[in-house]
């Protein structure tokens, strides 16, 4: 079986196509960069709407296959940015109408776990998930994917891309606020919001513009929002474990490409005798082959839904999909 995804939730358009043995075949993308500021929804909508059909035939050609040979079509339903995933719904809808082929919807958050749980080998990890607009400790249970932990405010990734902007950068911040924190070298004491397995940062933001202000070194301030932002995410993925007695946890998301993010969970999964695994940045990152794959599942266990039923869920949570290609079957409330 072969699967076409196709990921448009925030700033990045990607369509990736996958095998049934998770086998990336072909993968084409390109992400929606303002001039100033954040993502504005409809320009990166008109972005997507203007980039698809071309990333749609570049998977193609790299996969070395024709539309014939594509068995369904998955896209992703939700969450993300409404304009975005309406684009993004819209190609997928009318390729699979005029390929004449299944059309599946995905949960973004779900397709992180999944691409992570058939790369890593691991049968039944944790996901830390640390992205642009979503931050959560994921874990699979009666027949969904629960969220034991999760961002009280802003999403992390959100969180250094305004950072980033406010101290004189651009859209995207993560990146280079990480190169900018290897410069760092001084630990300034911000606001460590940790509740219970949440976690919020809107807090920090304040606290390290107020460094800003006083003049603080923007690679001090990177650095010491690093240590503090990703300390806890590894406590809350650690209380997590240790609350459903699991020592195997994988990565997924923009945020989670970090190095020191990965280092700290890596370090910590070790301590408790197990460890963690980070896809490839390709499919750490949004991509349409995660998409594809979990498509693909969903394709099998008979998810698959007419045109006039797949509306886009700008809001749908990760706890309210049911994954019945899962051990246990059928959701369960």
């Amino acid at each position: 079986m072969i699967v076409l995804g196709v990921e448009s939730t925030a700033h990045t358009a990607s369509v990736g196509i996958v095998d049934e043995s998770a086998r990336v075949l072909g993968q084409a993308g390109d992400m929606y960069r303002p001039a100033a500021g954040g993502i504005h929804p409809r320009e990166a909508a008109n972005h997507h709407v203007e980039t698809l059909p071309g990333i749609v035939r570049a998977a193609l050609e790299a996969a070395h296959l024709r539309p014939s040979e594509v068995d369904a079509v998955a896209f992703a339903q939700g969450p993300g940015l409404g304009p975005c995933l309406r684009a993004g719904a819209t190609v997928a809808r009318t390729l699979a109408l005029l390929w004449e082929r299944p059309l599946v919807p995905v949960n973004h958050c779900v397709a992180h776990v999944e691409i992570a749980r058939v790369l890593s080998g691991l049968e039944d990890p944790m996901l830390l998930y640390a992205s642009g607009g979503n931050t959560q400790v994921i874990v699979y249970g009666a027949g969904r994917y629960r969220v034991l932990g999760e961002t009280l405010d802003v999403g992390i990734g959100n969180f250094l891309d305004k950072l980033w902007i406010a101290l004189g950068g651009t859209f995207p911040g993560g990146p280079a606020l990480e190169a900018e924190a290897r410069l760092g070298s001084e630990l300034l004491a911000l606001p460590y919001s940790v509740h219970g397995m949440d976690v919020a940062f809107s807090g920090m933001l304040t606290a390290a513009l107020a460094f800003h202000r006083d003049g603080a070194r923007r690679a001090d301030i990177a650095y010491s929002v690093e240590a503090t932002a990703y300390s806890m995410l590894t406590e809350i993925t650690e209380r997590a474990l240790a609350h459903r007695q699991r020592e195997e946890v994988v990565l997924g998301g923009g945020v989670a490409c970090n190095q020191r993010l990965q280092g700290m969970v890596r370090t910590m999964a070790e301590g408790r005798g197990g460890h963690s695994f980070a896809p490839p940045r390709s499919l750490c990152v949004d991509n349409g082959s995660m998409i594809a794959w979990t498509g693909l599942l969903g394709h099998r266990a008979g998810l698959a839904v007419p045109v006039e039923r797949s509306a886009v869920l700008p809001r749908q949570r990760t706890d309210q999909v049911p994954v019945p290609w899962r051990e246990n079957g059928a959701a369960t409330a």
